[in-house]
């Protein structure tokens, strides 16, 4: 297996504004961040990578920032503000080529940023309340936006000026009442021009552009509540979805069939990530773990505890420096041990607990009865 393929380290954003990464070869964290400064303004929401090289990550803060990491350095290099913190978090964040950004926040502002200018070159609206936007992998000028009572729109930045692609929302039910929608994530089908989302209402659905049908192609629906995240795996025929209680499905994209469950989550799953050719599935969110999963067998093989909730995570293929060049604070290490579910068995007993009397049955309790009846009546006599 190649260079490109081998799964060498996790990247990942926290509530608390630093940013992790663990290697999973060694099995060390790194937290890159100014732990004297601290604050739930720097909480990161977003990342994505600069450069098809992966030398340079991408990290969008809660307050508006967005800062250059450097891979090989390890240090922040950059930092340019792309949004106003009164229009709400990011909801996506990616690269364009020739050093270009595009970032979209909860209030629907969808920007191109270039490398050298302070204001946007592009700017649209996508709507209020998105709370994702992806960009296409096949062709880098394609996004998708969605979010609360905002359907799926697909822009072309090239044609800016409206969508190309506005999803019209599920048939009224059979009470003839209308059926929100709420749009939570979505991903691009590889080799078709179909999206699949996944929603607030614990819905899944495929939506194809190219046909004249401007509502799902296929729906299903997994458990009863909100799914939260969606990824694709290699082979595009299934989707693998999480939700706010921690569970974590395979759908089968074909008949809407729930192929499989991954299990040992224990909180909110906030950002899934497949890895583009082997059969694994990265998850987190808020019980401050990293988890690996098959997609093969679905056993979990690999589970580290990182301290923080996480918001986002990020997949590399390259493995990651001693810190690089930055300092105690900013690059501290730490060894991370897997947790194990099998600890307890491990354990040494260390006394064995007394035998309690066992009670009597009903038919002892009975027959004792019978007796000392018997002995009252001759103790009569």
């Amino acid at each position: 297996m190649g260079e490109q393929s081998r799964l060498c380290s996790v990247w990942l954003g926290s509530e608390t504004g630093i940013l992790k990464g663990v290697s999973m070869s060694r099995k060390q964290a790194f937290n890159f961040c100014n732990t004297s400064h601290l604050s739930r303004d720097q909480e990161v929401r977003a990342l994505c990578w600069g450069d098809p090289g992966e030398s340079e990550l991408l990290v969008g803060s809660v307050d508006g920032t967005v800062k250059t990491f450097s891979i090989e350095k390890g240090a922040f290099i950059e930092s340019r503000r792309c949004g106003d913190p009164a229009e709400g978090c990011f909801t996506g964040l990616a690269a364009l080529s020739g050093s270009v950004l595009l970032t979209c926040g909860e209030s629907g502002t969808l920007r191109v940023w270039k490398e050298d200018s302070s204001e946007p070159v592009t700017e649209l609206d996508a709507g209020k309340n998105v709370c994702r936007m992806r960009q296409s992998p096949a062709h880098q000028h394609k996004v998708a936006t969605g979010g609360k009572e905002n359907g799926l729109k697909i822009w072309d930045l090239e044609r800016p000026d409206k969508p190309v692609f506005t999803a019209k929302n599920l048939r009224d039910d059979w009470l003839d009442l209308r059926r929100p929608h709420w749009v939570k994530d979505m991903a691009f089908i590889p080799d078709s021009d179909k999206v699949v989302t996944c929603t607030g209402y614990h819905q899944v659905h495929v939506f194809d552009p190219s046909s004249p049908q401007r509502r799902p192609v296929l729906e299903a629906a997994y458990s009863e509540y909100p799914l939260t995240t969606l990824s694709l795996p290699a082979g595009g025929n299934t989707v693998v979805v999480g939700n706010t209680h921690g569970q974590i499905a395979m759908l089968d994209l074909r008949k809407g069939l729930v192929r499989g469950c991954l299990k040992g989550l224990a909180g909110g799953v906030r950002w899934l990530q497949c890895h583009p050719s082997q059969p694994v599935v990265a998850s987190c969110g808020l019980d401050r773990f990293l988890r690996i999963h098959s997609l093969e067998d679905r056993k979990l093989l690999h589970k580290v505890y990182l301290k923080s909730r996480l918001n986002c995570l990020l997949l590399a293929s390259r493995d990651l420096e001693d810190g690089g060049g930055a300092t105690e604070g900013e690059g501290a290490s730490q060894e991370v041990k897997e947790e194990e579910d099998e600890v307890w068995d491990t354990m040494e007993q260390v006394g064995e607990a007394e035998e309690k009397p066992k009670r009597k049955t009903t038919e002892e309790e009975g027959e004792s009865q019978k007796k000392s009846k018997k002995k009252r009546k001759k103790g009569q006599d």
